[in-house]
């Protein structure tokens, strides 16, 4: 009886909100990190769109730097009085992209060897950084001669 009088105890220190609810509401840890899994599966199976939702200032951006460089194609931007979708046009470019979580301070020099860490060569593959000039790759930071945190990765 004492045995059981334990197991008792270990389910009173359980929180009152652990009873499983169903999981239609996800939370979105990082609206980014969805959009950008989102593209890279739609790239994977050769998709020509991928609609991304939802909208936000730091997706756009991060998009348009991919869309400088041609890794997509057009943006369409839906604003649906919500949270907004954005429909990209895939071209094939694209290997991998991705977030970098927590968004790391990366001073000037350092800017160089994380490069090397995360891409797989010098020629190609583009690091994307927020700094005080806005969103950008990691050669125009270096051009701008600024540093930023980082936010993710494309090649």
């Amino acid at each position: 009886s004492s045995h059981s009088g334990s197991v008792r105890e270990l389910h009173s220190v359980r929180p009152p909100q652990a009873p499983c609810r169903p999981t239609a509401a996800m939370v979105r840890i990082s609206v980014l990190r969805d959009c950008l899994n989102g593209i890279c599966n739609a790239e994977k199976r050769g998709k020509r769109q991928v609609q991304v939702r939802p909208n936000s200032k730091v997706v756009i951006k991060f998009l348009q730097v991919m869309q400088k460089h041609g890794y997509i194609g057009d943006l369409e931007i839906i604003d649906d009085h919500r949270a907004g979708k954005v429909v990209v046009d895939l071209v094939g470019r694209i290997n991998k992209c991705g977030v970098i979580s927590p968004r790391f301070d990366v001073c000037l020099g350092d800017i160089e060897q994380l490069a090397s860490n995360i891409l797989p060569s010098r020629q190609f593959g583009h690091l994307v950084f927020t700094t005080p000039y806005g969103i950008m790759d990691h050669e125009e930071a270096r051009r701008k001669n600024t540093g930023g945190k980082i936010v993710g990765f494309f090649f």
